[in-house]
This record gives C-alpha cells, sequence and structure tokens, in this order.
C-alpha cells in the first residue's frame, strides 16, 4: 500500500494519518480471536490493569498487554509486517526501527486514557518515535476511540502533570489550552492510525453495554535515532536483526504552557523527570 502525497501532507502537517483497511476482515478476525485467547490464559508479562484499579473495574479482567512481540509469533509477525514497513517509510523518509507491542481490550465500561506523548515514554533522541495503531473492533466515541490534537506533532514533549484516575486508567497527563481541539479517530476495524511521537492524544471511555474497543500496536523509532529509554530492547530491524541504541537519561526539558499577548505558548522552562513504572 502506497502513501499519496495528500496522505503525506496530512502526517507532515498534522501529525497522523489514518490508511483505510490495511488489514482484511480475515486477519483481524484471527487477531481478535488469538488475543482473547492470551487473554484467557491468564496473566501475561508486564500485564497492567491500569493505577487505583479494583476487582470491579472492567481492566482487571482485561488488562492491557505490552511487549508480546517477546514472546508471542503473531505479535512479531505484525509488528514487522511489511504493510507497516512500507507505510511508516514512505511517513518518515527512512526505514525505523521496531521497537514495542501493546495490546489494549478496552471492555465495555473501561476507563479512557489521559492524553500524553508517546515518546515522554520512549524518549527516542535525536527524532521521535511513531506509532502504528491498528483497530480490531470499529471504533467512535461510544465505545472509547482515539482523539488527537491536530498539529502537536511541532510541539515540543510538554511537562507531564497527575491525571484524573477516575476517568484514565493511567495516572499522567499533560495540560492543554482552553478550547484546544481534541479530534476524534473513527475508525473500521482494519484501519491503522499513524501518528508521530510528540502528538498528543488520548482516548475516551467506554460507554458502551456490548461493544469491545481492541487495538493492537506497534511503536517505531526514526532510524536516526541513538539514545532510547532503557525499557525498549531489544530494538529491531524488519529482518529481525538486533539494533544496539544508548539509553536515553531520565532528564531533559520538557514545555510549560505561558500566555504571551494574549496567546498561548509553550516555553522549555521545566524537566522531563522518571517515566512512570506503571508503562514499564
Amino acid at each position: 500500500m502506497q502513501v499519496t502525497e495528500n496522505e503525506k501532507h496530512s502526517y507532515d502537517e498534522q501529525g497522523y494519518v489514518i490508511m483505510r483497511q490495511v488489514f482484511s476482515t480475515q486477519e483481524i478476525e484471527s487477531l481478535r480471536e488469538h488475543f482473547m485467547d492470551l487473554r484467557a490464559e491468564g496473566d501475561k508479562p508486564g500485564d497492567f490493569a491500569g493505577d487505583h484499579a479494583t476487582a470491579q473495574d472492567p481492566l482487571y479482567k482485561f488488562p492491557r498487554m505490552i511487549n508480546m512481540h517477546h514472546w508471542d509469533e503473531v505479535s512479531r509477525n505484525f509488528l514487522l509486517d511489511p504493510r507497516l514497513r512500507d507505510i511508516l517509510t514512505d511517513l518518515a523518509g527512512i526505514t525505523p526501527y521496531a521497537v514495542q507491542t501493546m495490546l489494549y481490550f478496552k471492555p465495555p465500561g473501561a476507563r479512557g486514557q489521559a492524553v500524553h506523548q508517546d515518546n515522554w515514554y520512549l524518549r527516542a533522541a535525536p527524532g521521535t518515535c511513531i506509532g502504528a495503531w491498528l483497530a480490531l473492533d470499529d471504533c467512535d466515541e461510544a465505545n472509547g476511540c482515539l482523539q488527537l490534537v491536530p498539529g502537536s506533532n511541532k510541539w515540543p514533549l510538554l511537562c507531564a502533570i497527575e491525571a484524573d484516575t477516575t476517568k484514565s486508567f493511567t495516572s499522567n497527563t499533560v495540560p492543554l489550552p482552553e478550547n484546544t481541539e481534541l479530534r476524534p479517530m473513527i475508525m473500521k476495524a482494519g484501519d491503522v492510525l499513524f501518528f508521530h511521537g510528540s502528538v498528543v492524544h488520548g482516548s475516551l471511555p467506554n460507554v458502551t453495554q456490548d461493544r469491545f474497543r481492541r487495538s493492537l500496536i506497534g511503536h517505531y523509532v526514526e532510524a536516526d535515532t541513538e539514545k532510547l529509554w532503557k525499557f525498549y530492547k531489544p530494538v529491531w530491524k524488519w529482518d529481525g536483526t538486533e539494533v544496539t541504541l544508548e539509553g536515553s537519561d531520565e532528564g531533559g526539558l520538557c514545555g510549560n504552557w505561558v500566555t504571551r499577548d494574549g496567546v498561548p505558548v509553550i516555553e522549555n522552562s521545566g524537566v522531563l523527570g522518571k517515566v512512570y513504572k506503571t508503562l514499564e
């Protein structure tokens, strides 16, 4: 699947693009069945039900999986799928490295995730990370679709603050000026959302009674990356060979919102701080 000029322009200017029907109906059905079977088997390495989760929390039964490609061949094949490689290469201008997989089940009644920037966690430098977010179910506002701030790919990393964990299953977020647009990503199963590591994004709660919002995510870093947070290894080329990158430091500058001449702008006046252990 080739990226058109308009799609590349959208990614460059808005920080994201949705590529429609990258995966077939049959592939999606197989992936859903595979991951539901894995979840039914019991605990997996890195499972995370969310901050302040209780036994009554829907995510207690369906916690997020992470780095499944370390032990699951289906996940590894997804992460290194040639279709994703070709699209990512067209978008980034160079073939990236593969670093992470995640699976969100988002059952009915589950909390959303407060807005954040992925490279706050990955700490890829120079450059950034890129997410490939595959919808395993049709997703909209009701069952908790992603929402993002168009154009925030041009922002630096923002300083994190505490999130409202009654609404978010994670406890960190970034502040946004009043009236900032959060655009819902309405997707069909099989669509893939590609987005830049600085794009501010999060998800809504699933307020339906009977619809999951499952998603399979691959994270990648630009091929000129020299440093990456130590948790993300091994780093792979697309043929499965490993790449050695230096571990990123905890520190570094982050941005805070200030008002100048009545307009909110970002100034680098804070320190990034430690990566939250809940996502390690």
